[in-house]
Formats: C-alpha cells, sequence, structure tokens
C-alpha cells in the first residue's frame, strides 16, 4: 500500500469516527434483520438500520431467519449504537454493539457488532455500496465474513443463487 493510501485511509477513518456519536439504550423492537428500535434512557425511541449490511427482507427467503437471529442477538439487551448520519427515512444509520451472551458478568462489555453477527451466519449480505461510510477495518472485517459465509455454504448462502435484498427489493416495485 503505497504512503498516499495509507494517509487516505487515516484520513477517512478520523472524518468517520471525529463524527461519530453513541447512542445507548435497550433493544425494543426488531422490525428485521437489519432494522431495530432502541429505547434511551430518556424513554425516547430511535429507529436503527444497522450499517455495512442488507438483510433478506421478511418476505423474502431467509428474511424471517435473519430477524429470528437479530432478535436473539439485541431483543432486550443495552446496546451501543456508533453512529454518523441518517437514511432518507430519517433512521438512524449506525454500527450496533451488544454484550456477547455468554458473557456472566453483571456489566459485561459490549464488544460483539451485530451487524458482523449477521453476515458471519449468513444471515445478511455485506452492503458494498455503502462500504465508503464504513472504517476500513470493518469493511475488510464485514468482506472477509461474507466470503466465509459464502464458503461454508450458511444461511442465505445454502442456496445456489440467493437473491440479494437490494435486487429483490426492484423486483417488488
Amino acid at each position: 500500500m503505497s504512503a498516499r493510501n495509507i494517509l487516505r485511509s487515516l484520513l477517512l477513518l478520523l472524518a468517520i469516527t471525529a463524527h461519530a456519536e453513541t447512542l445507548t439504550g435497550t433493544v425494543v423492537g426488531v422490525a428485521d434483520g437489519d432494522t431495530i428500535t432502541v429505547l434511551d434512557e430518556n424513554h425516547q425511541q430511535y429507529k436503527i438500520r444497522l450499517s455495512g449490511i442488507d438483510a433478506p427482507e421478511k418476505r423474502q427467503a431467509f428474511g424471517q431467519r435473519s430477524k429470528a437471529e437479530m432478535s436473539r442477538l439485541v431483543f432486550g439487551k443495552p446496546v451501543d449504537v456508533l453512529w454518523n448520519k441518517r437514511d432518507r427515512y430519517r433512521r438512524i444509520i449506525g454500527k450496533v454493539m451488544v454484550a456477547n451472551s455468554n458473557c456472566r458478568l453483571p456489566q459485561c462489555p459490549k464488544t460483539l457488532d451485530a451487524g458482523l453477527a449477521q453476515i458471519t451466519v449468513g444471515l445478511a449480505w455485506w452492503y458494498k455500496k455503502y462500504a465508503k461510510d464504513q472504517t476500513a477495518e470493518d469493511a475488510g472485517r464485514y468482506e472477509f465474513a461474507e466470503h466465509e459465509a459464502q464458503g461454508k455454504h450458511v444461511g442465505l448462502w445454502a442456496d445456489r443463487q440467493p437473491i440479494p435484498p437490494w435486487i429483490w427489493r426492484r423486483g417488488k416495485r
């Protein structure tokens, strides 16, 4: 990697993290495999669209499994949402961090990236179209996890030709 590319990557990382905010709350709703509702300590609800992933739609193959897995990961649990933008529907686009379900401490650290977990088990795609909104490190992790899930034929990768949700939605219009 050239010095110029390294410098660009560092500047992008600084730009992303410099404007990042953290929303802390409890997950009170799971709409599908990539959209949740978080209630903060002031009892205000926020719709969150997980960054970096696109999960199958509810009526699409693996849509219900993806939603169920997201529920297992985060429903009723405290989360930190690291974010710096909203989408056209005014949802927060963010990285959702939750404690690992194996942790038995009274205050478990939120070290599990729910979006990355969805990709790892084959219940979401890495949303390459928006990779520029991720840190280079996260984009690399998400891309690697998708390749691993594909290679192991887990989740939606068990299908011969799974249809990405962005293509499936186009067909529904």
